[in-house]
C-alpha cells in the first residue's frame, strides 16, 4: 500500500465528513445504502463522493478500515497464547462478528478485503500468518489459501446474518469448516 498524498485543509475535512456519513448511513440501512445518502448526509457533492470513493465497496473498505485494524491488533495480541488452530479459528470467528456490523457487508467482504485499506491489509497479513502458522504445525492442510479463509468468512457471514450474528452458530460453522481442513494422516 503506497501513502495516499496530503489532502487540503477542505478536501481533509469532506473526507472526513464523508466517513462519518457513511458510517451513520451504513449503520441505519446497511451496507446497500446508495452512495446519493451518503453524499447528502455529509453534504457533499456527488462528484466529491466519487472523487475519493470511486466505489461503494471502495467506501466501505475505509469505513471498516479502523475496525479491522482492531480487529487484527487483537488477533496479533492474543495468538501466541493459543494454540495454531485456536488462533486461526478465534480470528475468523472475529472477522465474521465484525462482519455483521452492516447489514449486507458480508456480500462485499472479498473485494473489501482486497481494496488496499490499512485496516485490510492488517487483516491479510494477520489471517496469512495465522494460517502459515497452523500449516507449518500441521494442523492445517498445506493446500487451504487465505482466499479459502476469506469464502468461508463471507459464507458464514452470509448464513448467519439474518440470525444477528449469534456466536454460537457462528463458533458452530467455522469448527465445521476447521474440522475439514485439519491435517489428516497419510492413507496406506
Amino acid at each position: 500500500m503506497t501513502a495516499a498524498p496530503s489532502l487540503r485543509a477542505d478536501a481533509q475535512r469532506n473526507r472526513e465528513r464523508i466517513l462519518s456519513a457513511a458510517e451513520a448511513v451504513f449503520l441505519e440501512r446497511g451496507a446497500d445504502a446508495t452512495m446519493e445518502d451518503v453524499a447528502r448526509r455529509a453534504g457533499v457533492g456527488i462528484g466529491t463522493l466519487y472523487r475519493r470513493f470511486p466505489t461503494r465497496e471502495s467506501l466501505l473498505a475505509e469505513a471498516y478500515s479502523a475496525r479491522f485494524l482492531a480487529v487484527a491488533a487483537e488477533s496479533r495480541a492474543r495468538a501466541n497464547a493459543l494454540e495454531p488452530l485456536a488462533a486461526l479459528r478465534a480470528y475468523l470467528e472475529e472477522l465474521v462478528v465484525y462482519t455483521s456490523v452492516y447489514r449486507g457487508f458480508a456480500a462485499s467482504l472479498g473485494a473489501i478485503l482486497q481494496s488496499g485499506t490499512a485496516g485490510c491489509e492488517a487483516m491479510g497479513t494477520e489471517g496469512r500468518r495465522l494460517l502459515d502458522r497452523a500449516q507449518q504445525s500441521g494442523a492445517v492442510r498445506a493446500d487451504v489459501s487465505f482466499d479459502d479463509l476469506v469464502v468461508v468468512a463471507v459464507a458464514t457471514s452470509l448464513a448467519t446474518e439474518q440470525l444477528g450474528s449469534p456466536r454460537t452458530r457462528i463458533a458452530h460453522l467455522i469448527g465445521l469448516f476447521l474440522d475439514g481442513i485439519g491435517a489428516r494422516p497419510a492413507r496406506n
